[in-house]
């Protein structure tokens, strides 16, 4: 079986354009590693333990997620060990485990913002991006095979605003190298801040190899933070925002830090441990992103 596997995938592998999944959940070694180097040749694999790590965390009330900061983090522990795959598949969404909104505490405005932030937390996370249908406009229901989507939701506001959330990210993930290049090579990543469980605060770089960043910066509470310092790298003089899921556009409460085209200035305060910061307005339930200008 596993000389078929390495097979198929090499001849695979000779289609441009072509590529193969593995949704594998055990410790198997090698799953995307080259066949000449003894592996079974897949492009990718599915990270099941960073969905199941994170859909935890986020199903958890926000004043009880600085108990579990690390089932966010811990993915990064062995994110380049494999070419990973992010997914949240139709298995996520049957069975009676509810869809992705009925995941989310809290009342519908929560809801909505916890699973924007979410979404935001995915797209600047390294490794490729899976959703399953429905999931890009918040179904509120379980998929069903026997029926059709619920398109109509999309009239409420607050589905459009998730899928132009969802059209959004994958419009800066095409744009900005730093968050695909290297989504497989720990070169691609640097933590800023993974141990704020207190603040339920997480954020990082992201790096195309080339000189090119971007920053994501992850708000897990309902408090929105202003005056925030969040610690850079150095050789940008100042930064702005690119993506906010907290926007009024995707349904959010519009805190945030504009699109001035002067951005925000970098300064000589330390902060995170970098020798310099910028200030930032840090939504509520939110994921941001900023690039340099």
């Amino acid at each position: 079986a596993i000389s078929m596997l390495r097979e198929m995938n090499e001849h695979v592998g000779e289609i441009e354009g072509a590529i193969t999944v593995a949704e594998e959940s055990t410790s198997f070694p090698g799953v995307s590693a080259p066949t000449y180097t003894g592996g079974l040749g897949f492009h990718y694999k599915w990270n099941m333990g960073w969905m199941n790590d994170t859909l935890r965390y986020m199903a958890e009330d926000p004043i009880n997620r600085r108990w579990h900061h690390d089932k966010m983090t811990f993915g990064l522990i062995y994110a380049f060990s494999e070419n990973f795959l992010l997914p949240i598949s139709h298995d996520e969404v049957v069975h009676g485990k509810g869809s992705m909104l009925a995941k989310m505490p809290g009342d519908d405005w929560q809801k909505f913002a916890n699973l924007r932030a979410y979404y935001g937390f995915m797209w600047g996370h390294p490794g490729k991006k899976l959703l399953f249908m429905g999931q890009e406009f918040a179904q509120r229901g379980e998929w069903n095979h026997a029926e059709s989507l619920p398109w109509g939701l999309l009239e409420d506001d607050r589905h459009a605003g998730v899928q132009r959330l969802v059209r959004d990210l994958n419009k800066l993930y095409r744009e900005h190298s730093a968050l695909h290049r290297l989504d497989c090579e720990a070169g691609g990543f640097e933590w800023i801040s993974a141990h704020d469980a207190e603040h339920s605060i997480y954020a990082w770089v992201r790096r195309d190899g080339t000189g090119r960043m971007v920053i994501v910066i992850c708000n897990m509470t309902p408090v929105p933070r202003e005056g925030y310092s969040l610690g850079v790298p150095d050789g940008v003089t100042a930064w702005r925002e690119a993506l906010n899921t907290d926007s009024a556009y995707y349904g959010g409460s519009n805190v945030g830090n504009g699109m001035a085209a002067a951005g925000l200035p970098v300064q000589a305060r330390p902060a995170h441990g970098k020798r310099l910061s910028i200030t930032i307005n840090l939504p509520p339930l939110a994921t941001v992103f900023f690039v340099p200008i």
